[in-house]
């Protein structure tokens, strides 16, 4: 059966490709060809695995009951391949909440080694794949989890494909700008996958949650984060992720998310870890551990520095079985 998890928020539904099979979805066995074909069952996946079902649908939910599926392992042992899904059946480079849900998945079932690679794979272009993260169990705070070692982070419009938009400095997204003029300087950040970090000096310039399900806000940033044909293509041309933070005390940041093939979310591992990143190159936080504080919790991410460059981040998470 399907397992749904939640990770701050974030609900991911996991299942083998044998079980799909298993239930008339035709995955290929190998994770680069289920990639590369998507097209063919990825959204008949979603609509069999993360529908609502017989389950009551709360007022004002989204239309699926989680916010994407995660499809593996496609080995019985490790490294492990897996692919993430959106509801919209597209593929996501990497996620960091759904990546601590795979990992929490394979400990339960006595598939985790003490540490392991996970190898996404996807058909955005212009991303590796797969991409592989170092995932291992650790304690932070007394809860249990996993570490998962991102990379290093790059900057500026190249790294995530935004077109006509100058340098690598925090610069002017005319389409986020003409929606609100307090979202006049963003920083793109890649960290496997694309971000677009726009930075805001009071929280009350954040978007929340339900103003961004209204139509008036959600399908302008829908235009803008989702990929073609959905989306429009700008500022980057396959999608990206919209995160909006604003400083706190000591290391500590507020932040939103609109993810790419998803729309509003409580929280996003990946969109954490680019708005820390964000926030340490505009001189807001130090190196070190940065509390990144979004509706659905706070996520621990960690800033690795050598003489005034971003080596590293690393990101904490936890996820529960869902009820």
């Amino acid at each position: 059966m399907t397992l749904f998890y939640n990770a701050r928020g974030n609900i991911y539904g996991v299942v083998s490709p044998a079980l799909l099979r298993r239930r008339g979805i035709a995955v290929p066995t190998s994770a680069a060809l289920a990639a590369s074909t998507r097209q063919g069952w990825a959204a008949s996946a979603i609509a069999a695995e993360c529908g609502w079902g017989t389950l009551p649908r709360p007022a004002e939910a989204k239309a699926y009951r989680c916010d994407g599926l995660l499809v593996g392992p496609f080995q019985a042992a490790p490294p492990y391949d897996l692919l993430i899904i959106n509801t919209d059946g597209s593929l996501a480079e990497r996620s960091g909440n759904g990546l601590t849900i795979f990992a929490q998945a394979l400990t339960d079932a006595g598939l985790m080694p003490r540490a392991c690679e996970l190898r996404v794979h996807h058909d955005q272009p212009g991303g590796l794949s797969p991409l592989a993260t170092w995932v291992e169990p650790a304690v932070h705070g007394q809860v249990p989890g996993f570490w998962l070692a991102l990379g290093q982070p790059e900057f500026g419009p190249q790294a995530v494909g935004a077109l006509g938009q100058g340098s690598s400095g925090p610069g002017h997204v005319r389409e986020l700008a003409a929606i609100n003029p307090q979202w006049a300087r963003s920083q793109f950040v890649r960290i496997g996958n694309p971000h677009c970090v726009t930075l805001v000096e009071h929280a009350s310039a954040l978007p929340d949650n339900r103003q961004m399900h209204q139509p008036g806000l959600f399908e302008p940033l829908k235009a803008m984060a989702f990929a073609p044909p959905a989306g429009n293509g700008r500022p980057c041309v396959a999608g990206v992720n919209l995160q909006w933070a604003a400083r706190d005390a000591a290391n500590r940041v507020i932040a939103r998310v609109f993810e790419r093939g998803e729309g509003p979310t409580a929280s996003s591992g990946t969109s954490a870890s680019a708005v820390a990143c964000a926030a340490w190159r505009a001189g807001w936080v130090e190196a070190g551990e940065v509390a990144v504080v979004m509706p659905g919790g706070t996520a621990p991410v960690r800033l690795q520095v050598q003489a005034d460059t971003l080596l590293s981040v690393s990101l904490f998470g936890a996820a529960v079985l869902q009820d």
